[in-house]
């Protein structure tokens, strides 16, 4: 009878696993599915109940940090514009009060200062702060 609590245990917490997704509740769940298969040697519901917690135990402490690594979500992608701020430019046409170029990872943008007064020469090396529609705003690190 106590074997099939366990099992019956180890099925809901396996249940509730499906919707948290961390993997802490399957690790509970092999431990009460271990016990049910232990507990048919019938020994007494305590002996049961520490077997339950030794196996649970080493499941969260030796399957959980494997599983956590192999089946966590990749580091986002940057695309598209997000992607391009903070990067380095090259200028290849002044710019200064108003618009001027610049090459990005390898375009040509329209790049305007991001302090209206500043004045970045042709070669010179500056940093894009965003992208703003079609023209890359630009500051010169100190």
């Amino acid at each position: 009878m106590a074997a099939l609590l366990w099992f019956a245990g180890a099925v809901l917490l396996a249940g509730a696993e499906a919707l948290t997704g961390d993997f802490f509740l399957l690790m509970l769940a092999g431990g009460a599915l271990g016990t049910a298969g232990f507990a048919l040697a019938d020994f007494p519901i305590w002996i049961d109940a520490i077997f339950f917690a030794l196996l649970s135990l080493t499941l969260i402490l030796g399957l959980r940090p494997a599983l956590l690594r192999r089946f966590s979500r990749p580091p986002e992608l940057m695309t598209n514009t997000p992607a391009l701020e903070g990067k380095t430019a090259t200028v290849l046409q002044e710019i200064s009060g108003g618009l001027g170029r610049i090459k990005l990872s390898g375009e040509v943008w329209t790049a305007r200062a991001m302090n209206k007064s500043d004045t970045y020469i042709e070669g010179e090396t500056v940093r894009v702060y965003e992208i703003d529609g079609a023209t890359a705003v630009v500051y010169k690190e100190l």
